[in-house]
């Protein structure tokens, strides 16, 4: 069939076409204006919208403060955030100030992020999460914090832990269940900021540790955030709360400036909403630091920027060994891994199943991890407390008598019963026994887990970060982490290697569940791009249905 064309109407010299097709262009900028969803955003993106001068840094805080209000004591009450900068909404317009007269110091230039509440900040107070250092302002900001800052960042806020990152006065290594019990306090508590919860589902743990910042990043309270990481603090937390994590190579980032736990073990590393942010922070964080002698050996090893390994074929041809040492403790957990085995051949990777760990290596990781942790943070964190300002504990000693007198009303009696214990059983860092096992048990591990690589001609091996979902605040605190369990977890601190979590899908009942890529020591590029080619694949990430967005968080530019 058909059909004639309509005759052309001219209107005062004008097409009736020419008239649509300028009124489409006078309202092109309109029908096109772009938004952007704080809770889903990029780095990228965020800065995509500055950049239009649509949007500024001081909306972009006020719009995090914003859910920072509505769901940290208030809604959900996720009790995450121990102190919030007062000062963000100032920084954030001096930060617009520089854009708008042409200086732009970087990717993280008006960011708000993040920071652990045990990186020192010299504007705010640093606690551990302890009470008895409320109040504590440090002399200067820790390495990695001036680095953020210099770069742009706005710490939007200080957040919550496990009290002097968990281990730091436990009951570590001990055989009886129910002594173990008395000095383990739940995870995600602190004497200092309480019961942090998961935001995913409110009467699970945020997990250990850094379970402040994996709440707060996944209920977008800030763009990324940072994290500590001596037995699986940086991946327990992202891998119950969903998010992406790096617990970094030993000697990559540097701890000076940390309240410290285990200074043989601690790493800091970032944790974030997408791989890209990831990539984006650790490009800042990473670098040598005379402060910190073990960033000497990342010296060539080290990349000035991650995020050009942000790729989406990174994973075709890699050799990915499946660790099922780490499996069978739940069906919904193996199910989403098998899944993500299933994507990854899919992807290109070459897989190697199963990676076995040889035994000795499982079976040492706990005894190692106890002994070290009880004897090194009895002597660091005495060193960490010499330099704060007058009023505050000296030394552990002192911090062990104000825990455990009643005249002080210390929150966490679990906490003074482990710090009353360590006390009892850590031996001096001048004993054969911790030398033997700093310098010849240590060196055996990092050779036992390099070897495993080699072995088996893997660029790294793939497992569940967690093999189980969060547990419940209620049940008893599982092992794990410095405990031992059942993950890759302390493993691959006591070998100094990194680790890469990365989202990978939610149980039946509504819980997250991740993968982890860990590789050889400074493989840290490589498994960026590993997590980045499965995130892109599998976009499993979700937002917490306790922290959904905001009418704020819609912001059109």
């Amino acid at each position: 069939m058909t059909t004639s064309a309509r005759p052309t109407q001219v209107i005062r010299g004008k097409t009736t076409a020419a008239i649509a097709l300028s009124v489409a262009m006078a309202f092109a900028p309109f029908a096109q204006a772009a938004t952007l969803d704080l809770t889903t955003a990029t780095i990228a993106d965020v800065q995509a919208a500055l950049e239009t001068r649509k949007l500024s840094s001081e909306k972009l805080t006020a719009a995090y403060l914003a859910r920072i209000k509505a769901y940290d004591k208030q809604g959900p009450a996720i009790n995450a955030v121990i102190t919030v900068n007062p000062n963000a909404i100032r920084e954030a317009r001096a930060l617009d100030r520089e854009r708008r007269a042409g200086k732009v110091r970087g990717p993280l230039h008006g960011i708000p992020v993040l920071v652990k509440d045990n990186y020192n900040t010299a504007d705010m107070p640093t606690t551990a999460g302890s009470q008895l250092l409320a109040g504590s302002i440090p002399p200067a900001d820790a390495f990695v914090v001036k680095k953020l800052r210099d770069a742009g960042a706005i710490i939007i806020a200080k957040v919550n832990l496990n009290e002097f990152a968990g281990s730091g006065g436990m009951t570590n290594g001990e055989k009886d269940p129910e002594i173990a019990k008395l000095g383990r306090a739940q995870a995600g508590f602190s004497s200092m900021g309480l019961q942090t919860l998961n935001p995913h589902a409110l009467d699970r743990v945020p997990s250990s540790s850094s379970g402040g910042t994996g709440a707060s990043v996944a209920a977008a309270f800030g763009q990324f955030g940072l994290g500590t990481d001596t037995g699986g603090s940086v991946r327990g937390p992202s891998s119950v709360n969903g998010i992406v994590g790096l617990k970094t190579s030993y000697g990559l980032v540097s701890r000076a400036g940390i309240v410290p736990l285990s200074l043989s073990l601690d790493t800091a590393g970032p944790m974030a909403r997408s791989v890209s942010d990831l990539a984006a922070a650790l490009s800042v964080m990473a670098g040598v630091d005379p402060a910190d002698p073990t960033t000497q050996m990342s010296v060539g090893k080290a990349e000035a920027d991650y995020t050009k390994f942000l790729k989406p074929g990174a994973l075709k041809g890699a050799r990915i060994g499946i660790g099922r040492d780490f499996m069978g403790a739940d069906p919904a957990v193996d199910k989403i891994t098998e899944d993500a085995i299933a994507t990854l051949k899919s992807l290109g990777a070459d897989i190697v199943d199963p990676i076995r760990v040889p035994d000795y290596l499982l079976q040492a990781r706990g005894g190692i991890y106890a002994l070290l942790v009880n004897s090194e943070f009895k002597a660091q964190i005495t060193d960490y407390l010499q330099t704060l300002k007058p009023g505050f504990p000296r030394s552990f000693d002192e911090i062990v008598a104000l825990a455990n007198d009643p005249a002080t009303k210390y929150r966490s009696p679990e906490k003074a019963y482990g710090l009353k214990y360590s006390q009892a059983h850590a031996v001096g860092l001048d004993t054969p026994t911790y030398l033997a096992l700093r310098d010849q048990q240590l060196p055996a591990m990092r050779a036992g887990v390099e070897a495993l690589f080699a072995a088996n001609k893997v660029d790294a091996i793939l497992a569940p970060t967690n093999s189980r979902p969060a547990q419940l605040i209620a049940e008893p605190r599982r092992g794990g982490g410095g405990a031992g369990g059942d993950s890759p977890g302390n493993l691959t601190n006591e070998s100094w290697v990194p680790e890469m979590v990365v989202p990978a899908g939610m149980t039946p009942d509504g819980l997250p569940v991740t993968i982890s890529f860990v590789g050889p020591a400074f493989s840290e590029a490589k498994l960026i791009g590993y997590a980045y080619n499965f995130e892109q694949a599998t976009k499993a990430i979700k937002v917490p249905k306790n922290t959904p967005a905001l009418k704020s968080d819609i912001i059109s530019y």
